[in-house]
């Protein structure tokens, strides 16, 4: 009876592990297509409605949700903690890849943007207090390296503007998810990036609202298409997806997802936007994911 009941639990713990997984793909394969879908729309709309447009839109949805579930207002240090997650994913990764995207292609984005990983881990780590192992500098290191000699390259000899707004890029999202992924635990997952952007909504009406509605006038069908995904997916229903797999699944395991998104970024470059994928660019993706994933697993250690 109690090897019956043993083995219930454990497939009920696998069950729960694979479900974690499978939500977790569900948002590395939702975010991998946020790229592509910047680079087709700000051939219309400018870098400020292209990223901070589509925060706008999913404010609207995110304030809806709230009002319908009857979410009651965070406390004053859980507000203070959703301000840092909208600098970094409401405001600061939208609008940086925006401009980015209006200047590089899609796959060459896809590259730098694959040290999200270790960059999250390491300011996790900063918040938590934490101090990362020797290998997880040299890890950055080794990531950052072939990050500047590809972006190096690709740009005839110079690093471009682009590539460092990349890199802001980045570095606004890990704190977005770093500070994002620990108010989850009490805030709840969904609650966290529908708040944060509801903070931000006021921020945003005024200056993005008009121009926003006036570019969108000009649009064609791909732009609108493009716009409806970053503004409904990738910033809002692939946090759904992406914290409940990590929630469920385990940070340890659901995270490793994040090693494919570069690859699932480049092929949908290839595929909508017929962007070339070069052998340069799929081994330093390679190079960088491999220093990632050994980065991120060396990152904790008590201060």
């Amino acid at each position: 009876m109690l090897h019956a009941e043993a083995k219930a639990k454990e497939k009920s713990s696998l069950s729960v592990e694979h479900a974690g997984i499978l939500y977790g793909l569900l948002g590395v394969c939702s975010f991998s297509l946020t790229l592509p879908s910047t680079r087709l729309i700000v051939d219309v709309l400018s870098p400020a409605s292209a990223g901070l447009g589509r925060s706008l839109v999913a404010a609207l949805l995110a304030a809806m949700l709230l009002a319908i579930r009857r979410v009651p207002f965070p406390r004053w240090p859980e507000i203070k903690q959703l301000f840092l997650v909208a600098a970094g994913v409401v405001f600061g990764f939208p609008f940086f890849s925006a401009w980015a995207m209006e200047r590089v292609p899609a796959s060459h984005g896809a590259i730098i943007i694959a040290l999200l990983p270790l960059a999250t881990a390491g300011a996790a780590a900063f918040f938590s207090g934490e101090r990362p192992y020797r290998l997880y500098w040299l890890s950055s290191i080794t990531a950052c390296v072939t990050i500047l000699g590809y972006a190096i390259s690709s740009g005839m000899g110079a690093l471009q503007w682009a590539d460092l707004a990349l890199l802001a890029a980045v570095l606004s999202a890990a704190i977005g998810y770093a500070v994002g992924g620990k108010l989850s635990r009490t805030l709840g997952s969904w609650q966290v990036i529908s708040w944060a952007l509801v903070l931000a909504f006021p921020f945003l009406v005024v200056p993005i609202a008009g121009p926003l509605l006036e570019e969108l006038q000009q649009a064609t069908w791909s732009t609108w298409l493009g716009f409806g995904y970053v503004s409904v997916i990738s910033q809002f229903l692939a946090f759904f997806a992406w914290y409940h797999g990590l929630a469920i699944g385990g940070v340890a395991k659901v995270g490793q997802i994040q090693y494919v998104q570069p690859f699932l970024t480049m092929l949908a470059s290839w595929l909508l936007l017929a962007e070339s994928i070069t052998a340069g660019g799929i081994i330093a993706a390679l190079i960088v994911v491999f220093a990632v994933a050994k980065g991120r697993s060396a990152v904790v250690r008590t201060s």
